[in-house]
């Protein structure tokens, strides 16, 4: 990559141009042609280093149930056991982390099910020893914006502001769960890579925006963007920083941290006898010892003693999931590696 890819993946993780040509909206704000725009978005895909352009939906707005979860499990076991949960279309996320908890997944599941009865399905699978499901009690942030530009860093400080939505009740229709599957695929590098989608919906490519920016506003829709393979880009240290927050501050805490720039994803989630750690958030450095300043930076302004890092030593599955296309998932009653 060179200085122009990596300023084009900063703007397009964030500001991806919803009009039926958008790859010469972004050639014009770079003073390319709109091959050149093209050629570069498409050797950035061969590459592995842009996974994905697309909508990114809310899960629970889409009526979707999801939690993190964290399983202990025997060493030898470890890499059979994940590749079983890989199996299952919910696990978006799966990595091992240097914990007793050795291994967390992310689980989303489809109105109408179950968590915990999808969870428990594994419970065929030998080697695990415990089992903790930590679900979101309250979001604070969720949004991977990767720095591409190192020029561009922002100071470890609570900057940002929250983005508000407009807060509806949401049921999606038939209409609403096909409009997903078809924009929720990743874009095509063609000279206008909505107009298949607007043509299977019997809608003109204007009301797919239309569409898509309702969706924002109401917070169905996160952003239409870029995702980025952290690895392949230089982002490393892959860190989870979980706080031991006293109650009575946890929601003032959760807003500050949501307000860094450094950090992703911020949550609250629920805590065992044995995990007093009630605040998540996600940092992603191109360094161990980079995200362990971070997390002393912010650490000074929170205020919480009690923290401690989880980087994700191995990647079992990345992916994003799609909605409204599961089939049931069923573990083999006889289990053999």
């Amino acid at each position: 990559m060179d200085s122009l890819d990596k300023e084009i993946l900063n703007e397009i993780q964030w500001s991806f141009p919803l009009v039926s040509e958008p790859y010469k909206e972004l050639a014009n704000r770079f003073h390319l042609t709109t091959d050149e725009m093209k050629n570069r978005i498409s050797n950035l895909k061969s590459v592995g280093v842009l996974r994905q352009l697309s909508a990114i939906f809310d899960t629970r707005k889409l009526g979707y149930k999801s939690s993190l979860v964290a399983m202990s499990i025997e060493p030898d076991r470890l890499d059979y056991v994940a590749n079983q949960i890989n199996r299952h279309p919910g696990v978006s996320h799966n990595y091992e982390r240097n914990h007793e908890y050795n291994l967390w997944f992310t689980l989303a599941t489809p109105p109408g099910t179950d968590l915990k009865t999808e969870v428990d399905k594994f419970s065929k699978l030998g080697g695990i020893k415990k089992v903790r499901l930590l679900p979101t009690i309250k979001l604070f942030k969720i949004g991977v914006k990767l720095e591409m530009v190192d020029e561009k860093k922002q100071e470890v400080k609570p900057s940002e502001e929250k983005k508000q939505i407009v807060e509806t009740k949401f049921v999606p229709t038939e209409k609403d769960k096909e409009f997903i599957r078809q924009l929720q695929k990743d874009l095509e590098v063609v000279d206008r890579p909505f107009l298949q989608a607007a043509k299977n919906l019997g809608m003109t490519e204007d009301q797919v925006f239309e569409q898509l920016k309702r969706y924002e506003k109401i917070g169905v829709m996160r952003r239409y963007a870029a995702i980025l393979r952290h690895r392949d880009v230089g982002f490393t240290a892959n860190g989870m920083i979980v706080w031991n927050v006293p109650e009575p501050r946890i929601e003032d805490v959760g807003e500050i941290l949501g307000a860094f720039p450094q950090v992703s994803h911020c949550y609250q989630r629920p805590s065992y006898q044995d995990w007093q750690y009630n605040v998540f958030s996600m940092v992603h450095c191109k360094s161990i010892p980079e995200a362990e300043d971070v997390a002393k930076e912010i650490q000074k302004q929170i205020k919480v003693d009690d923290y401690r890092i989880l980087f994700s030593s191995r990647e079992f599955k990345k992916t994003r999931v799609e909605y409204f296309t599961e089939n049931e998932f069923k573990i083999e009653e006889t289990i053999t590696v």
